[in-house]
């Protein structure tokens, strides 16, 4: 008798959640996003999909529909906040995918995301679906919507970021851990900055500065700039992508500083601002047939460029556990994905928080130690650069 396979139903239409889907249905597993926004944000900041990230896009079949839009930094550039001396280089073209196997790609986080939607098709998403709980029965879950209706499903994915409903169900409420700083962030178009000459080369851009730094890189084909500025401030606690930033305070904030990042500032005029945080490591992610992934289950913060790359690796091996079950089978697979992923996930976590201070020390000899220590990046980094989620996986028959 064929086995029947578990219906699938997933919190949350962002990145890790879209992933999640379309990775169980290239694998004829049936599964439907309920999103709580009544459209999918066009809106958003660029991400880093490094050589890890861009592995589980290929495996997804989006790779090549993000090419075109994708920008490729030549080089990761760290440079002295007043200075502008360059203290340490990294070739992203050539050394990068020939170490890791795959390139380092800035793109548009919404770029990902409806690239993912594509792919899936819009038919599987169901907007407008705030979840405000999830109840597990004895053969699966329940998700309960803030309209009052319900959706019964063999497994539940919450992939609904650090303020998880999902997770609040599972494990009840715990505090997110503010970092004690926020983040500006904002698109450029590259026309207004074409008196920049440093923006004549597509490159990652590194700005490391007492107490606070800046982060630039090319998106949208190398039309447009993105950036994220980390400052300082115990008092701004908002944790929200949509809200607005005084852009005269970001830019006294940054006060001189080198013209790169004074000009830049000089030509964003609405910057997003949101406080960072993150989580303690979860020692579980799942209970009975409900699990978490992305955010929900690692929430990091933003210093190692890698909170989509998780997303997208856990959303390839949560797949591949779910597609190799039948319905009775999913706690049990549920528990293989979070055991093949938590170790990883939760040295990420701790190394964003480590970068936070290092990339913000004042100019002087720990400074220095740390310019030393960048020299031999591409060696410290390759455990997440050069991760192959395919190869991590368990040897198995394909789903019948």
């Amino acid at each position: 008798m064929a086995r029947k396979r578990p219906y699938v139903a997933v919190v949350g239409g962002g990145i890790g959640g879209l992933a999640v889907a379309l990775g169980l249905r290239r694998q004829g597993v049936e599964a439907v996003v309920h999103e709580q926004a009544h459209a999918l944000s066009h809106q958003g900041a660029g991400i880093a999909i490094g050589a890890n990230g861009h592995r589980a896009l290929r495996e997804l079949g989006v790779a090549k529909r993000l090419t075109a839009s994708a920008a490729r930094p030549s080089r990761a550039d760290f440079r002295h906040w007043r200075t502008g001396r360059s203290m340490v280089s990294h070739r992203l073209t050539g050394l990068y995918e020939e170490r890791f196997g795959a390139p380092f790609w800035t793109v548009e986080r919404a770029a990902v995301q409806q690239a993912l939607l594509a792919e899936l098709g819009p038919r599987h998403v169901r907007l407008g679906a705030r979840c405000t709980g999830v109840d597990r029965t004895a053969d699966g879950a329940v998700i309960r919507f803030e309209d009052g209706g319900e959706a019964e499903a063999d497994a539940v994915v919450g992939a609904d970021g650090i303020h998880s409903a999902v997770r609040h169900s599972l494990f009840g409420p715990q505090e997110a851990v503010f970092s004690g700083t926020s983040g500006y962030r904002a698109l450029v178009p590259m026309d207004r900055l074409r008196h920049v000459p440093e923006l004549a080369e597509p490159v990652l851009w590194l700005w490391l500065g007492p107490g606070r730094h800046f982060i630039a890189y090319p998106v949208a084909d190398g039309s447009a700039l993105n950036f994220l500025a980390v400052v300082p401030d115990r008092t701004w606690t908002v944790e929200s992508w949509s809200t607005e930033g005084d852009a005269a305070e970001l830019r006294a904030a940054f006060d001189g500083w080198h013209p790169f990042v004074t000009e830049v500032l000089g030509a964003c005029e609405r910057p997003g601002r949101w406080a960072l945080y993150d989580r303690e490591p979860q020692r579980v992610w799942s209970s009975g047939a409900v699990t978490l992934l992305g955010d929900a289950a690692h929430a990091m913060l933003p210093h190692h460029g890698q909170g989509a790359n998780q997303a997208l690796e856990d959303a390839v091996v949560l797949a591949h556990f779910l597609a190799r079950t039948d319905t009775g089978g999913v706690p049990s697979a549920l528990r293989a994905y979070e055991r093949l992923r938590r170790p990883r996930t939760r040295l990420l976590q701790a190394g964003s928080r480590k970068n936070a201070g290092c990339f913000q020390l004042p100019d002087g000899p720990q400074a220095e130690a740390r310019n030393a220590r960048l020299a031999t990046l591409p060696d410290d980094v390759a455990w997440i650069h050069g991760h192959d989620i395919l190869g991590s996986l368990p040897v198995a028959t394909s789903p019948a």
